[in-house]
């Protein structure tokens, strides 16, 4: 058996088209893409970092979150890239594993993170006088730490096992980058045992991340209904709205994607919602924290403006 798993050395990605006219207009769509996404994520790391203003465990998560963004999107991005560009189809199997193992990595972590941040806002509108003293910046640290930590502890296992098993037949990969389900299908043993582990850890890490999600909400909704005043309750719904769509975003196509059995999934289905979770996703989230957000928006004014005075000055 090692003798025959020595003998695949590489995996050809399916991809999207064979098409070449098309292959170049998917480059160009997601190229502009994936730099549109590196210089959203990036501007919002960078004005949180710099404005005094955001100086808050609020958007210290969102820098945390925009910095997962930028590495989930690059584990698969770059190798489609350069597929479509070169008109190759192929990754190696090294490749191919550490694609997998970043992907599911970061992926797990943006879960985390996204209940971390429901944790956070629960606390800044059910527990205001307490915020400050319970979210203080070395719990900040600790919580983004730990979902780091559980995220690779989370996903090792299955990991390891995927990777140890033998490969010695078809090497054909019906995605555009080597997730994990169609990857399994290829071993030349019995995957059930893989196939379950894989589900039900999917089932807990998504359904249980949002059950999380959805407790602090109920809670925070509860205490928003009991404002009295009309402009207080807007202002507290604004803060959330913006984590809420990107939850929404997120979670909808993740549950398709893992949660969903595999059986029930068309290869073409998985490709569309793939790409809207490996590139859609990670490129809207910037804009929705930043269109949503006053104090966002206020801070990348104040950013041009000091840019555009510097210019002059220098001139």
């Amino acid at each position: 058996m090692d003798n025959k798993t020595a003998f695949v050395s590489e995996f050809i990605l399916v991809g999207f088209t064979d098409i070449r006219w098309q292959q170049i207009l998917l480059f160009l769509f997601l190229l502009i893409t994936y730099l549109l996404t590196l210089v959203g994520n990036i501007l919002i790391i960078s004005v949180t970092l710099i404005n005094y203003r955001l100086q808050t465990p609020m958007y210290f998560f969102l820098r945390n979150f925009s910095l997962v963004e930028i590495g989930f999107t690059s584990s698969s991005v770059p190798k489609v890239l350069f597929n479509l560009a070169s008109g190759t189809n192929t990754i190696s199997v090294a490749g191919c594993f550490a694609q997998s193992f970043f992907y599911f990595i970061v992926g797990t972590t943006e879960f985390f993170l996204l209940a971390t941040m429901s944790f956070d806002r629960y606390v800044a509108i059910c527990n205001p006088l307490h915020y400050m003293v319970i979210m203080n910046s070395r719990f900040c640290t600790q919580l983004v730490l730990g979902s780091w930590i559980l995220s690779f502890l989370y996903v090792i296992v299955p990991l390891v096992l995927l990777f140890r098993l033998p490969f010695c037949g078809p090497n054909v990969i019906d995605h555009f980058f080597c997730d994990s389900i169609p990857l399994v299908k290829l071993a030349c043993t019995n995957t059930q045992v893989l196939e379950l582990l894989d589900f039900f850890l999917a089932t807990f890490s998504v359904l249980g991340t949002l059950t999380v999600i959805i407790v602090s909400y109920v809670k925070i909704i509860s205490t928003i209904m009991h404002i009295p005043s009309t402009v207080g309750r807007q202002k507290a719904f604004s803060t959330c709205a913006s984590h809420v769509i990107v939850v929404f975003i997120t979670y909808g196509s993740c549950i398709f994607m893992y949660v969903k059995p595999a059986k029930s999934r068309g290869p073409d289905l998985s490709k569309t919602v793939g790409v809207l979770n490996n590139v859609v996703s990670p490129l809207l989230n910037p804009f929705i924290y930043s269109l949503r957000n006053k104090q966002v928006k206020e801070a990348l004014k104040d950013a041009i403006e000091q840019r555009t005075m510097f210019s002059r000055i220098f001139k």
